[in-house]
């Protein structure tokens, strides 16, 4: 068809030449108006032109007003179709209005203000119908553009604070922890993690979350450990109003995380009601809160984590057996970080990366020598530990560069080894072996730690042991203690 004109157009169809030019009169200051004087005629201008109103006489040779009108509604339906006729039958008026689609019905004789109110009728509803239609596309449009954006921005949150965020070596004992976590993410099951404090279950449980169906839901985390009875609840099932100060009332992390994830940290020291309250909302999906009598419903899924053996606890009669089984449909046991010395100097740099950024201290890294001795510390307090060292040590760097002079002098003290070893001087104090073995043990682990505090400059090192020189070199080649690449040789003219 070709480009609608300026003014609305209307088709006219009438085999009676007198009738179509009154009713062009009538119409042709405000529409273009087309003609034709039957139903094939007709069909050869709808073919060409963009027609927006037709009216149609009923009794035409050939095909009937109502038969063209038919074809028309299937072919463009977007047209307002109305007939002109002189017979008032009703029945087949109510034919034309079902087979047709008729708009409006118009009987000879007709007056000229009535054809014109009537094209003006149609042409104004073709145009808001077509306006419909183009905010109706918009509207998918945008919805569509609305729930892509919406989706780029889940899988953002999920990638993260996803199983990404879990650092970890290729061959790390992690990744087997990672898989069995991302089995039962998809599962809308509790799960409890095991594992010492510090280990990062938090944040495998947070990932659990982004990775399940609940993902677009809120996800809230609660550590037990410490915490009062009371206080606890109030945090878990919220408080109605007077039981708190202010007598303002609380909403609890059990309501908030309807729909969603909560992960409740040290769960074995969880107070005995608040157990039971725990396996109330497991068994029936309800909890009351502090000082109410109404019952409140949640679709939460619970993640615990505990930090020692929770069957040892039920044995011992310190923890519910029913509220255990009802948590454990997953259990997975999260390794400490001595057991994970292949991941250390991973996390070692992406936490100083963190802090860097966060402390505005620009920094490339650590060197060799500070990540083997990273990795050779048992770290008793996991990431947190290894986290705070991090930090403390970026306090102390004068350099880009982080060396293992900045290294606290506890984790100095330690030979190297692929299975790490005891940090502590207790241990070797209450150690088996003579006293010349244990004697030399702490001479090596000290020597070890001076020279590295002193980047290997004998000299100073010497100097505050109270050794000469030629002491010193014979007490490390008796050890086998031996210094960084490349530092040695400078260390000898110092």
């Amino acid at each position: 068809m070709a480009p609608a004109s300026p003014r609305p157009a209307v088709l006219l169809v009438d085999d009676e030449p007198h009738s179509l030019a009154a009713m062009r009169m009538a119409l042709e200051d405000e529409f273009e108006v087309l003609t034709a004087a039957d139903a094939a005629e007709a069909l050869a201008i709808l073919e060409d032109e963009w027609v927006q109103v037709i009216f149609c006489d009923q009794r035409m040779p050939g095909r009937s007003g109502v038969e063209f009108l038919t074809e028309v509604r299937e072919r463009w339906p977007e047209t307002l179709r109305l007939i002109v006729t002189g017979y008032t039958d009703s029945a087949a008026m109510v034919a034309a209005i079902n087979e047709a689609g008729i708009h409006q019905i118009l009987t000879k004789p007709w007056h000229p203000d009535q054809l014109l109110i009537a094209a003006r009728n149609a042409a104004r509803l073709f145009r808001l119908s077509r306006e419909n239609e183009r905010m109706a596309l918009e509207m998918r449009l945008l919805a569509t553009t609305a729930e892509s954006r919406v989706e780029k921005r889940r899988k953002a949150l999920r990638e993260g604070m996803g199983f990404e965020t879990v650092l970890r070596a290729a061959n790390s004992p992690m990744g087997a922890v990672v898989q069995m976590a991302g089995r039962f993410a998809g599962f809308d099951l509790p799960v409890v993690l095991t594992g010492e404090p510090g280990t990062g279950k938090a944040q495998l449980a947070r990932a659990m979350h982004y990775a399940s169906l609940r993902s677009d839901k809120p996800f809230y985390d609660l550590n037990l450990a410490g915490l009062p009875e009371d206080l606890a609840a109030i945090e878990l099932m919220g408080a109605k109003r007077g039981v708190l100060a202010g007598g303002v009332a609380r909403v609890g992390l059990m309501q908030k995380a309807d729909r969603g994830t909560l992960y409740l940290g040290g769960i074995e020291t969880a107070p005995p009601g608040l157990q039971l309250t725990l396996l109330r909302v497991l068994t029936e999906g309800a909890f009351t809160p502090v000082g109410g009598q109404e019952t409140v419903a949640t679709n939460l899924r619970l993640i615990c984590g505990a930090g020692t053996d929770l069957k040892a606890l039920v044995a011992a009669g310190r923890f519910r057996g029913d509220l255990y089984y009802a948590l454990a449909a997953g259990e997975i046991a999260v390794p400490p970080l001595r057991a994970r010395r292949g991941d250390i100097a991973l996390l070692a740099q992406a936490k100083l990366a963190e802090l860097s950024q966060a402390h505005g201290k620009p920094v490339h890294g650590l060197d060799e020598a500070a990540l083997e001795f990273l990795e050779n510390y048992d770290w008793p307090g996991n990431l947190r530990e290894l986290r705070n060292e991090i930090a403390r040590m970026l306090v102390m760097a004068r350099d880009s560069l982080l060396g293992a002079d900045l290294i606290s002098r506890h984790i100095l003290q330690a030979p190297p080894g692929e299975e790490g070893a005891d940090r502590s001087a207790d241990a070797v104090l209450t150690a088996a072996g003579t006293l010349k073995d244990r004697v030399e043990l702490m001479e090596m682990r000290i020597l070890r730690e001076t020279l590295t505090r002193h980047r290997w400059n004998k000299s100073r090192a010497a100097a505050e042991l109270g050794l000469s020189r030629v002491g010193l070199r014979a007490k490390l080649e008796r050890y086998g203690i031996a210094g960084p690449a490349g530092r040695v040789a400078q260390d000898e003219e110092d």
